[in-house]
């Protein structure tokens, strides 16, 4: 087995762990794998273990490594997760090219991801991100802002708004962790109880995964346990 295979497994495992603690059906939680800064041939190796989910921070290096993944893999069916800022000029080809996109803050990047998805392609799949720990250099929508931003995309057409997702402020202790994320699936339930028909919660990294899935993670978010240290150019 290759070492991306067992860290698969390994990140699997604690994965279902924590569903486990958290008396959640492991099935419940998807893992999201974080490929940036890797090569395609990382991709193609956690694709062979059965990893079917990539998520990309950066535009041009996720769609050259899309386009190399499917010549070498033309049948497989992966589903690609745009995790990074969006401006505005980039949103048309993260429209025709992503199944996903977990980073939306504003209703106006919002409106050019509708108006540029093709027509032929499934609605695109969209998370609100929401700045849940108050930080002044993190993204994302304020909370008390968020109940409008999403009964407005919730509306328009070619995208099915799906959850909210958070990245809060490092913390090394478990109950602090727990608590951002609680945070976020009060938010959650908050917008379900308001009629909007959510399902997803993109929340937890490599870090704190487990503090994440106690909380009702749905997906979580994970790169250097899977393919290693990242080494920024």
């Amino acid at each position: 087995m290759s070492t991306i295979e067992l860290n698969l497994q390994a990140v699997r495992d604690a994965i279902a762990q924590a569903a486990l603690e958290a008396r959640r059906p492991p099935a419940d939680v998807s893992l999201l794998a974080v490929s940036k800064t890797f090569g395609a041939d990382a991709v193609l190796d956690a694709a062979r273990a059965g990893q079917t989910a990539f998520g990309e921070n950066y535009l041009q290096e996720a769609l050259d490594k899309m386009a190399a993944v499917k010549l070498a893999l033309p049948q497989s069916d992966l589903a690609w997760h745009f995790i990074g800022p969006i401006q505005s000029n980039k949103t048309r080809p993260i429209a025709e090219h992503f199944d996903w996109v977990h980073t939306v803050e504003r209703e106006k990047i919002a409106a050019r991801l509708s108006e540029q998805r093709p027509a032929g392609l499934p609605d695109l799949n969209i998370c609100l991100q929401v700045n849940i720990s108050g930080e002044a250099s993190k993204s994302g929508v304020a909370p008390g802002d968020l109940p409008a931003l999403a009964r407005a995309v919730a509306l328009l057409p070619r995208l099915r708004l799906r959850g909210l997702m958070a990245i809060p402020e490092p913390e090394t202790d478990v109950t602090l962790q727990r608590r951002a994320f609680a945070q976020l699936r009060v938010l959650y339930e908050q917008l379900q109880a308001e009629g909007l028909a959510l399902d997803t919660l993109s929340m937890g990294m490599s870090a704190d995964l487990r503090a994440a899935v106690l909380e009702g993670a749905t997906i979580v978010r994970v790169g250097s346990a899977i393919f290693g240290s990242r080494h920024y150019s």
